[in-house]
């Protein structure tokens, strides 16, 4: 389905002159309509204090195909909405917003956002990060006093996957293993690092923390994190760390202050329902009790202020370059309790004053829009915008393959749903956020994307798709080199070292398609703009003010598709080797597949 003849406007360089704008500012914009669309006249429309208001747009520029329109914004609101209503065409009118050209009147919710609170990191354009589980990626060697819970195992043992055992499955990874083998890092391309937690818990996944006011010893303590901090900015590469702010574990110091003493200020940071032993815990699991955030103190020694948990390690010795928060959507809420925005925007403020440009990613599964309105959380990790929808195209149909709870198997789908699933995602959303989300193929909470596609031709397309879409990539430690996992235990396995046993060939892709992500401004900073859509094979635009690509990624082989060749003149390959044709009156890109294939349009 070709879409080249549908109005276009986003949120990236090219069509919004200022993203970060203050109260009063005017904001140039621009959308960008086909002739074949019959419209004559532009205007813009704006709800400035809830009232409708609409202003005319002027024509800046006409080629041979489209006519580029411009027209202002007034900023009235610390957060702006706006679309464009098309006068002309077939239906007389038509209206332009992030979730698509429409012929019927739509409401507010999916309007294109402007927001005058601080913009993301400017840095986040420019990573990809890789994520590390500490206890399972490497052993630095150092002697270490192994606590009660712990079930010591050997680095080649299989996880233990019987009920309740993998938590206490402890491979004794540390952070100094992390710092030497950082060359890994580099050797891939990567330059963000991304740890599970670091703190004391009674766990190998450490989100039932015992204390925040140090590093696990068992990970080298302090020092051990300070270290590999100081060793990975030395190499360019951020770092950022995992909070939970939702829940402490049963262990912490704080609660098992709150049993001892219920006048207590620790009993305020839980919600007892009769002390001390019938609690509010995450999901019933008595062992991560729910933390209460409405509570001052609480909120003093977590997350508000210099003095707070967050504060403390953005700044020396530690210096981290972000937070990630553990299920960040359920944090400050509990029945009619809601204080997750007032969290939001106490860390955001906290981070900023600490440490300028550091990156707030919340966890959140499904929808977030809600959360995500410029104030609090910069992104989220793109569970249900990118990851579900990459498993609904490029995974085997198993009745048994479930994703994050839900109690169905994962469809098999074309690619007109799953590129409807990602728009309608991104749709309500700002296109700031999206481009500060993760964009992730798997994580720690989930199976190993290679055992979900099975064929390695197909995993490379998913690289291909995080290399190319809007977000931050990501690549659990390990899929680079062919690390397979069915659920999530078993997708926690040790990182292999022996390189006898890599899929070399797996390495090789994921290294091009990481340097193609970093080299190509368009990737990093452009828009995005669906070209052709069909079941096998999505093509889509990415351009910036530097360069326009055209990118092709196919999961099996298709018709060749073919594109008016005005619009796509002088198309040099930068990834793939293949080359389009030229005929007549238009382009024709190849049809075998699977394959991720990039060429660069002439202005």
């Amino acid at each position: 389905m070709l879409r080249l003849d549908h109005a276009h406007h986003d949120g990236s360089e090219r069509y919004v002159a200022d993203a970060a704008p203050d109260l009063g500012d005017r904001v140039p914009v621009w959308v960008r309509v086909p002739h074949t669309a019959g419209v004559g006249h532009v205007h813009v429309r704006t709800t400035p204090d809830a009232e409708p208001h609409f202003e005319a747009a002027t024509i800046d520029r006409t080629t041979e195909t489209e006519t580029w329109w411009r027209a202002e914004v007034r900023v009235v609101n610390p957060t702006t909405g706006y679309r464009f209503l098309l006068d002309g065409g077939p239906a007389g009118y038509q209206w332009l917003h992030a979730g698509g050209v429409s012929q019927h009147d739509v409401p507010d919710t999916t309007d294109f956002t402007l927001s005058t609170a601080s913009p993301p990191p400017p840095w986040l354009a420019d990573r990809w990060v890789y994520q590390v589980f500490p206890d399972r990626f490497a052993r630095s060697g150092q002697e270490r006093h192994w606590p009660d819970w712990a079930n010591v195992a050997a680095w080649d043992d299989p996880i233990d996957n019987r009920r309740g055992m993998p938590v206490l499955q402890t491979y004794g990874g540390d952070l100094p293993g992390v710092e030497a083998h950082l060359d890994h890092l580099d050797r891939l391309g990567v330059n963000a690092l991304y740890l599970n937690p670091v703190f004391p818990a009674r766990s190998s996944h450490r989100y039932d923390a015992t204390t925040f006011d140090h590093v696990d010893p068992l990970l080298g303590g302090d020092e051990a994190l300070s270290a590999l901090v100081t060793a990975c900015h030395r190499r360019d590469i951020k770092v950022i760390g995992d909070l939970t702010v939702n829940h402490t574990g049963n262990h912490h110091e704080w609660f098992e202050a709150a049993e001892r003493d219920a006048g207590s200020d620790e009993a305020t940071y839980y919600t007892f329902r009769h002390h001390p032993d019938d609690y509010v815990a995450w999901f019933d699991v008595p062992s991560l009790p729910k933390l209460d955030l409405r509570q001052p103190g609480l909120r003093r020694r977590l997350l508000d202020g210099p003095e707070s948990v967050v504060a403390r390690y953005l700044g020396a010795p530690f210096d981290l370059d972000g937070w990630r928060v553990d299920v960040a959507n359920m944090a400050g809420r509990l029945g009619a309790v809601d204080v997750n925005h007032e969290v939001a925007r106490l860390m955001r403020a906290t981070m900023a004053a600490a440490k300028p440009d550091t990156w707030l990613l919340a966890e959140h599964a499904h929808d977030a829009h809600l959360d995500l309105g410029g104030q609090g959380w910069h992104g989220t990790m793109s569970y249900a915008g990118f990851t579900r929808p990459v498993w609904c195209w490029l995974g085997a149909a198993q009745p048994d393959r479930t994703f994050l709870g839900v109690p169905a198997a994962v469809p098999h789908l074309g690619g007109p749903a799953v590129v409807a699933t990602m728009e309608a995602f991104a749709a309500i959303v700002p296109w700031r956020s999206r481009a500060a989300s993760m964009v992730l193929l798997d994580s720690h909470d989930t199976a190993r994307f290679r055992s979900i596609c099975g064929d390695p031709r197909l995993v490379e397309v998913g690289i291909g798709l995080q290399a190319t879409l809007p977000g931050v990539p990501s690549t659990f430690a390990g899929d680079e080199v062919g690390v397979e996992g069915t659920d999530t235990n078993l997708a926690r396995g040790p990182m292999p070292w022996d390189e006898a046993g890599w899929d070399h060939a797996l390495l090789a892709v994921h290294q091009g398609l990481v340097a193609l992500r970093r080299h190509e401004h368009a990737l990093r900073h452009g828009g995005l703009r669906w070209v052709h859509v069909d079941d096998d094979v999505l093509v889509f635009e990415r351009e910036s003010q530097q360069q326009r690509l055209l990118v092709q990624v196919a999961r099996a082989s298709h018709r060749p598709v073919r594109l008016p060749s005005v619009s796509y003149r002088g198309a040099s390959a930068v990834h793939g080797d293949a080359a389009v044709s030229y005929e007549s009156d238009e382009v024709c890109l190849p049809g075998d597949g699977p394959a991720v294939r990039v060429w660069e349009i002439e202005p």
